[in-house]
């Protein structure tokens, strides 16, 4: 006669040690992963570079081919538009920095000075700061003017990873209709609709996060430029192209552009200019949170705030500034995909059958 065994462990603790094994699992293969990307980080970079280049200018693309045509000519025409959109606005951020950088630096190192009269020891401190920051964009600046070994160096692996990603922009735009093919013959056959799911979620929400945020950090610099330049605040140019940059790092950009903005105000025209210029950054900043962007969160992923932080954290610790850069995309593509499995696998939650009298 078998008797019945009791559990060493009650069931609560079970399913506690249950969910820490996956959850330490799939801690391991992200980790797994991350390195990786870390390791091979010269094939990845060009590799997302081009996803977010394609998910850009994508609706470009395919209205091409909607007007008849051809693929490879619609792919060479979207990849020259990149090159046109986001060479064009390189150079007019460099040219607007290299233009004023002299002045806003100097602008921050008087506002550092200023605030060490009033505040003492941390006044100081923001002194060190400014004046560090100024040294090291000094070497960087020198670094890339002159003609030194490491300095061509470096320039030399961005154009490589330019072209690399120019060159994966036509061929993910070309080939685009064998995406689905080629990923249904990676995975199980039982899984090929899920994954194809999952990949077009995870695009369109990278693709609604590029086009939006572009659309934003656009409005932005417009309109905090001409507050500057209304309220003649110097490095004007310089302070929007600032913002138009950091615009791609949510809520940290906003910040940091701001409060350069706000202490230059400070240096150089004085504390109720700084207040004004402080007052032209938040308005922006309301216009943007109740209007653009529900506008473009209703069309893509929304992600909470602290989410986005603890991303762009992350992506900072791993890779610095790129990282922080690619760090919101890559957590829209990973929410959207959380969304698609949720939508398919959560429980039906359907009328409760009564009961037979």
């Amino acid at each position: 006669m078998e008797t019945s065994r009791t559990p060493l462990l009650p069931e609560p603790a079970r399913k506690l040690g249950a969910w820490c094994a996956v959850v330490l699992l799939v801690a391991g293969v992200a980790a797994v992963f991350v390195w990786l990307c870390v390791v091979f980080k010269a094939a990845v970079t060009p590799v997302l570079l081009a996803i977010l280049g394609t998910a850009l200018l994508g609706p470009l693309y395919r209205r091409l081919l909607r007007m008849k045509v051809s693929k490879s000519l619609a792919a060479a025409i979207t990849v020259l538009a990149v090159l046109v959109v986001v060479g064009g606005a390189t150079y007019i951020v460099v040219a607007a920095l290299i233009e004023t950088g002299d002045q806003i630096l100097a602008s921050l190192r008087q506002a550092a000075v200023d605030i060490a009269e009033h505040f003492g020891a941390a006044g100081t401190s923001l002194e060190d700061l400014a004046e560090n920051a100024r040294t090291l964009l000094e070497k960087f600046g020198g670094t890339a003017a002159s003609g030194v070994i490491s300095g061509l160096s470096v320039v030399g692996q961005m154009l490589a990873t330019a072209v690399l990603a120019l060159l994966l922009i036509f061929f993910f735009l070309r080939d685009s209709d064998r995406a689905a093919g080629s990923l249904r013959s990676l995975v199980p056959a039982g899984t090929g609709d899920t994954a194809e799911a999952m990949a077009r979620r995870a695009f369109e929400a990278v693709e609604g996060f590029m086009r939006g945020t572009t659309l934003v950090a656009l409005v932005d610099a417009v309109l905090i430029g001409v507050g500057l330049l209304v309220l003649d605040v110097p490095g004007a140019v310089g302070l929007a192209a600032l913002v138009f940059v950091t615009a791609y790092i949510p809520y940290l950009g906003a910040f940091l552009s701001g409060a350069v903005a706000v202490l230059v105000a400070l240096a150089d025209r004085g504390f109720v200019i700084a207040l004004w210029v402080l007052g032209v950054v938040l308005a922006v900043q309301v216009i943007e949170g109740n209007v653009l962007q529900p506008m473009v969160q209703s069309r893509t992923v929304q992600m909470h705030p602290a989410a986005v932080m603890l991303a762009i954290t992350a992506g900072a610790s791993v890779a610095g500034v790129l990282g922080m850069l690619l760090a919101v995309p890559l957590t829209a593509a990973a929410t959207g995909i959380l969304g698609e499995l949720r939508a398919r696998y959560a429980a039906p939650q359907g009328p409760v059958p009564e009961e037979a009298s």
